[in-house]
């Protein structure tokens, strides 16, 4: 039996009020005007989890494997989110960074990102120790590299503006619950309060939870969230640091380590680290969900994790529960900081997808189901690339519109 348009609320059904959600509403729209899109966001508000929750960079793409979602997307991202920013008057600047190496046993890996950086397009400045000083006075380091094109912004600001812009009908409060999917209608989406939703097609953008809503919509996404928290402080003397300043990352791990960031308000973020949470919203060591726990330990790839990276992940929670050795991690970049310069900030949740085997997906994971497009691993630097991202996800949705 074909329905009538009539019989849908809507022709794209997104689930998500972050960044990527609202930014592919906003995709829809400006690619098919007319299209009838509805978000539905279960908080109060747009942007309450990774987005309203990271140190704010706009990120150049030095980092990313060349050829990768990552690296294209975020390349481009950060040139389109400084221009968004403009366009909509949302607080921004472009600041560069400097990263700096501090070991001997650094510099390989620090040369490395200058041939990545280069591969992605991105100009990158070497600078030695003298010219670290100029840059950062109290920064020390044995040699470091310049990226031009990192910025800051507030990217609850650009959710909110890609909200509005999008012309979308934007619920909050709206807990999914429930999802009836079928190939030859749609989708139809029950939340918490018993309101159903009809849409022609599904977009999943649920960030720490779009394992759990691929599965409602019949889905295996062959992956699990691993969620990690993120622990900031913010730096009592923020006159210690003028710019951004991160060490050189491990390349075995999809976290940047212990960094320093003059966010759009003049104040510095320092960190994050990055422990295991206890519940995907688990944004200190007291919130435990034993479902959700219990979820993330019965998924044998976070053992698998555990058993491989076990010496990184100790460090990591000795940082967490240590201010003294977390302001030991600082001081390797910033040897005036103390402890009492460090005061508590709100932390983070980052949303790492994992494979079975244990590998953690170091790219930007979308698949696709029936009728349904799902944004399966969107962590940083999906805030940066959240306007390209956006865009891939809405060509696929209206691809599947178009088809349906």
């Amino acid at each position: 039996m074909v329905q009538v348009r009539s019989a849908y609320d809507c022709d794209v059904l997104v689930i998500g009020g972050g960044i990527v959600g609202l930014s592919t509403a906003y995709a829809v729209t400006r690619a098919a005007p007319g299209t009838r899109v509805t978000v539905l966001e279960k908080e109060q508000g747009p942007a309450r989890h990774q987005t309203g929750r990271n140190s704010g960079v706009i990120h150049s793409g030095v980092y990313y494997r060349p050829g990768s979602l990552k690296a294209r997307y975020a390349v481009r991202g950060a040139a389109e989110m400084v221009k968004f920013c403009a366009e909509y008057d949302i607080p921004h600047a472009v600041t560069g960074k400097l990263i700096v190496a501090t070991e001997k046993a650094e510099l390989p890996r620090l040369h490395a990102l200058v041939q990545r950086g280069r591969e992605n397009g991105i100009p990158v400045r070497e600078l030695g120790p003298a010219q670290i000083i100029e840059a950062e006075p109290e920064v020390r380091g044995l040699a470091a590299i310049h990226v031009g094109t990192t910025g800051v912004c507030d990217y609850g600001a650009v959710a909110r503006q890609l909200g509005e812009a999008s012309g979308a009908d934007i619920r909050y409060g709206a807990d999914v619950v429930r999802i009836d999917r079928r190939p030859d209608l749609g989708a139809a989406v029950r939340t918490a309060d018993g309101t159903i939703v009809r849409g022609r097609v599904l977009v999943n953008c649920a960030g720490l939870h779009c394992d759990e809503t691929a599965r409602l919509a019949g889905d295996d996404p062959e992956m699990r969230i691993v969620p990690f928290r993120g622990e900031y402080f913010t730096l009592a003397r923020p006159e210690l640091v003028r710019g951004l300043v991160y060490p050189v990352p491990d390349p075995a791990f999809p976290f940047l380590g212990v960094h320093l960031t003059r966010g759009i308000d003049g104040s510095v973020h320092v960190g994050p680290n990055a422990v295991p949470a206890l519940a995907r919203e688990g944004y200190g060591w007291g919130v435990v969900r034993p479902r959700e726990l219990a979820a993330t330990l019965s998924w044998p790839g976070s053992w698998r994790i555990a058993r491989r990276h076990w010496r990184y992940g100790a460090g990591e929670l000795r940082r967490s529960v240590s201010k003294a050795a977390f302001t030991e991690a600082v001081r390797r970049l910033l040897p005036a900081v103390t402890p009492d310069d460090l005061l508590p900030a709100a932390a983070g949740v980052r949303a790492q997808a994992v494979l079975r085997d244990g590998t953690l997906v170091d790219d930007f994971l979308i698949k696709e189901g029936p009728r349904t497009v799902h944004v399966l691993n969107a962590p940083s630097p999906a805030a940066t690339a959240s306007l390209p991202i956006g865009r891939e996800v809405a060509r696929r949705a209206l691809a599947a519109l178009a088809a349906s």
